[in-house]
């Protein structure tokens, strides 16, 4: 194989890293048209060569003495060594990459090099781009047994479970996900989201109902034609609307967004610094399965702006709760985040929700206390929880739950898992304990006062948020004592 490279600069890392990588696939789509075309399958020699593999991305870190103390949450090292992660397409990560890179360069003495890794590109993620390819000339069995494929038992999210220790004398890792393992999620997002995964932004609303799509493609539509940084709207079913489009509001809606199980936004700005919303749905798994895919684009945070139910006489409907603390009995993340493992607020997210519902409805003094109420959240995995009240009153009053719903507490232990930053700002929509249900009547005179407002409680946050430019969102609280340089 070649030897790595050393590069003088992180752009210049970069270049290299695409270099390395459009050449690997280019030979891997090139393989695949051959074999499908009649001809032979590559040779043991061809891929042992290296023809097919990622790059891989080096940094040397190896003073005289210790690292010195840095107070950010990332971009510094905590050992001295040589760390090392496979890249997979190096011109969609490049901000990051050159980001990255800076704040380790600026702060240390460093030596950056690419170069071929051993871990070989799954011919499953090369498939797009070679419209040539006649993928029913050969059966998957052929396919597996000639190229490199996605062997799942070999991707895992160890690192960031904290189940991979760093070992003495071998390469550390520079982030916390593998090549193959964005691969897989770059994927999985195209497949459950209905959009490309180029589109989605930095900053990242979930929700539970398709009325807030509606409301926010209705406003990510009218911002298009104001004076601002925004320039595109996608939207699930594979379309995009600009400022001139006509009829874009038609276009969107007759777009094939059903198809998808959780249909994705992107009002999109320069550097992906707009915002995504997506529609998970109802559900803990969904919460989870999104979020684990969502979590290798490195967001700068994600904000849940769903329903809820709430637990106190005092809640009315249409009143906020701003959750504080979670009450994990979803189930879905007890294997790879132990219950007993906390989920603290992030304190720059907590004020910066609470100041969007102050601007937004404009409550103050004690009046925004009366609407908006801070407090723990139970996440269940069963909708109807409340038939087996009798269990579960004690539980709740023990831990002061004010609301309930089936989604928040998995986003947020997910967001502390693999190190995004999280809030939850829920509206209150029932109170099954009170004898205030959810019935159709009453929850559409609902639905019609209160998903503008909040809705537009969650922008107005992103929009605060992004003021501090998302450096101060990444709270070291997110970061264990053995972490990844890379954020």
């Amino acid at each position: 194989m070649t030897k790595h490279k050393i590069a003088r600069t992180p752009e210049e890392a970069v270049e290299q890293l695409d270099a390395l990588y459009q050449a690997s696939v280019e030979r891997l789509q090139s393989a695949l048209k051959t074999f499908l075309d009649g001809g032979h399958p590559p040779s043991e020699e061809e891929r042992q060569s290296g023809a097919f593999v990622y790059p891989e991305l080096r940094v040397t870190y190896l003073p005289d003495g210790p690292p010195p103390p840095v107070s950010r949450a990332f971009g510094k090292f905590t050992d001295t060594g040589v760390y090392a992660s496979t890249i997979t397409n190096p011109q969609h990560f490049r901000d990051y990459l050159i980001e990255q890179l800076s704040l380790l360069q600026d702060q240390y003495e460093i030596t950056i090099e690419t170069g071929p890794s051993q871990v070989e590109i799954p011919f499953s993620y090369v498939l797009d781009g070679a419209d040539d390819l006649d993928m029913n000339a050969a059966s998957p069995a052929e396919l597996v047994r000639h190229f490199p494929y996605a062997d799942l038992s070999k991707v895992d999210d160890e690192l960031p479970n904290g189940l991979r220790p760093s070992v003495p004398g071998e390469d550390k890792p520079l982030s916390l996900f593998e090549a193959p393992r964005v691969d897989y999620s770059l994927q999985r997002l195209r497949h459950y989201t209905g959009t490309p995964y180029e589109d989605v932004q930095q900053f990242i609303l979930f929700t539970n109902y398709h009325r807030y799509v509606d409301a926010f493609t209705a406003w990510a539509i009218r911002q298009l034609k104001e004076d601002n940084h925004y320039e595109a709207f996608s939207a699930a079913g594979n379309v995009t609307v600009t400022a001139d489009t006509p009829n874009a509001h038609a276009v969107v809606e007759g777009a094939p967004w059903r198809r998808f199980q959780m249909p994705a936004y992107h009002l999109k700005a320069p550097g992906g610094r707009g915002i995504t919303l997506v529609n998970i749905g109802v559900g803990p798994s969904n919460a989870k399965n999104i979020t684990d895919h969502l979590a290798v684009l490195r967001p700068q945070c994600w904000l849940m702006i769903g329903h809820c139910g709430g637990l106190r006489h005092s809640q009315r409907l249409g009143d906020y709760v701003l959750a504080h603390a979670y009450l994990r009995y979803d189930s879905v993340l007890d294997e790879d985040l132990p219950l007993s493992v906390p989920v603290p607020p992030i304190a720059e997210i907590q004020i910066a929700l609470e100041e969007a519902v102050a601007s937004v409805s404009g409550d103050t003094g004690e009046a925004l206390k009366a609407r908006l109420r801070t407090g723990t959240v139970a996440t269940y995995a069963d909708r109807n929880w409340e038939l087996r009240y009798a269990q579960q009153a004690r539980r709740i009053n023990q831990s002061r739950a004010i609301a309930v719903d089936m989604e928040s507490a998995t986003i947020a232990a997910n967001g502390l898992r693999l190190r995004v930053p999280y809030g939850t700002l829920l509206c209150v929509s029932d109170k099954p304990l009170h004898g205030e249900l959810k019935l159709p009547g009453a929850a559409n005179l609902f639905y019609q006062r209160s998903v503008s407002e909040h809705l537009a409680a969650g922008l107005e946050t992103i929009e605060i948020l992004k003021k501090d430019e998302g450096a101060a969102l990444h709270s070291r609280k997110l970061r264990s004592f053995d972490e990844p340089p890379f954020r």
